[in-house]
């Protein structure tokens, strides 16, 4: 039995919501700001996962005031689109795609890193955590909306 009033289970939903917001715009920030200031190399798989991740960043605030669920259904084809380029592109760094089958143009390699941080820690990581972050909040928002729709 569940003993959570509708209010605070649609301020927990909300709460969701913002941090995706958050997270959204932070990595829309960072990517910016390595292509921007630091004058980083943007290559082709960097552009896909930025079209996936720059419209959260509008779109996710007009669902926030007032609430609507309904942005999980919008959002989700985005980020699912952003995860799966950003796995793609941590396996081409890896090495574990063949040249063949890369989308890189002349010049700017999608298979080498500019930044890398402790490591392992460099822009497509960053990116498909972003992504996984995302998603696993989605997750959760919309199984709160439908776990309360339910009782």
């Amino acid at each position: 039995m569940n003993n959570e009033t509708p209010a605070s289970a649609s301020n927990r939903r909300w709460y969701l919501l913002f941090c995706v917001w958050i997270i959204a715009t932070s990595g829309t920030l960072t990517s910016l700001f390595f292509s921007e200031i630091v004058q980083l190399p943007v290559c082709v798989l960097c552009w896909y996962q930025r079209i996936a991740l720059y419209p959260l960043v509008v779109m996710l605030p007009l669902a926030l005031f007032p609430y609507d669920a309904k942005i999980i259904r919008y959002t989700s084809p985005l980020v699912i689109f952003g995860w799966f380029t950003a796995l793609f592109h941590v396996l081409v760094v890896a090495g574990m795609v063949p040249k063949s089958a890369q989308p890189c143009v002349q010049g700017i390699p999608c298979s080498e890193t500019h930044f890398n941080l402790l490591g392992f820690l460099n822009i497509p990581v960053m990116s498909l955590i972003t992504f996984t972050i995302i998603g696993v909040l989605l997750f959760l928002s919309k199984k709160q909306f439908t776990r309360n729709n339910h009782e």
